[in-house]
């Protein structure tokens, strides 16, 4: 299967925003991509104040976009992510959508781990304006299993495992990841969560400073089930793209029977 990774610099504008997504999933559909993977907040970024004043229901503007887009270019593409609404609520969900290439919408993801720090240069706090999914979300395209997950849980293997174990081949990452964090950071946990389940990672990221305070890594990447790095961008806005192989897959978790040789019985009672 032929993927592809979109890097961008979102901004608060978010007609400009879905221009500039298209033009690069444009790209990605020339570069033969079946599946295309946009990044955190490709639609609208900015602060609190912006993100909640550009909430959308499952039907506004940025699925509608999708939806059309997957449909127009016959493509599987994973929104990213945007700020979904929750009426009557203050906080709202981190959520990331699955569209099939009939423009079908086939699987939500609301994004569980939420990114509260106090890292200097990193400083956040989702969770004043985001409330926290609570379901894991595994999809099939094409044939393959397709987990789906939203930054800052990389750094939380549970959900990586869980959804492998759920029968994941491979898993979407969509992101804005910090580069006060992210330089050092951002590609050992990628490598990790891919060989740790031998899985193809697809990571989408941000980069820029939409914020004041804080900028993002860009530096997307392709990663497969030995932890390789099939494609990886730079700093700017552009397409990564890459042919993940999955009987390549099976011969490395044949040869590296991790999944089989685990001994779940073992860990119960550790606190795992």
């Amino acid at each position: 299967m032929r993927v592809s990774a979109v890097q961008m610099a979102a901004t608060a504008d978010r007609d400009q925003n879905l221009a500039a997504a298209e033009a690069l999933c444009r790209k990605a559909v020339a570069d033969g991509a079946e599946l295309v993977v946009l990044p955190e907040m490709f639609n609208l970024f900015g602060g609190a104040e912006v993100l909640g004043a550009g909430a959308e229901s499952l039907e506004g503007p940025t699925c509608t976009w999708a939806s059309d887009f997957a449909r127009s270019h016959s493509i599987w593409l994973v929104a990213g992510s945007f700020t979904e609404r929750i009426d009557g609520r203050a906080r709202h969900h981190n959520t990331s959508c699955l569209y099939d290439p009939s423009g079908a919408r086939v699987a939500i993801y609301r994004k569980v781990h939420l990114f509260d720090n106090e890292v200097p240069g990193a400083a956040y706090h989702e969770s004043a304006t985001v409330e926290a999914g609570d379901e894991i979300t595994l999809a099939e395209v094409a044939g393959h299993g397709l987990g789906m997950t939203i930054c800052y849980d990389i750094r939380f293997p549970e959900i990586f495992r869980a959804e492998t174990l759920a029968g994941a081949e491979m898993i979407s990452l969509p992101m804005a990841f910090m580069e006060r964090t992210g330089r050092d950071h951002m590609e050992p946990l990628m490598r990790a969560r891919a060989i740790e389940n031998e899985i193809f990672l697809i990571v989408a990221d941000q980069f820029g400073q939409p914020l004041d305070d804080v900028e993002f890594h860009g530096h997307s990447a392709i990663v497969d089930p030995w932890g390789k790095v099939l494609a990886r961008a730079g700093e700017g806005a552009g397409v990564i793209t890459a042919e993940l192989d999955f009987a390549e897959q099976e011969e490395i978790r044949a040869q590296l029977p991790v999944l089989e040789n685990r001994r779940p019985n073992v860990y119960k009672g550790l606190g795992a």
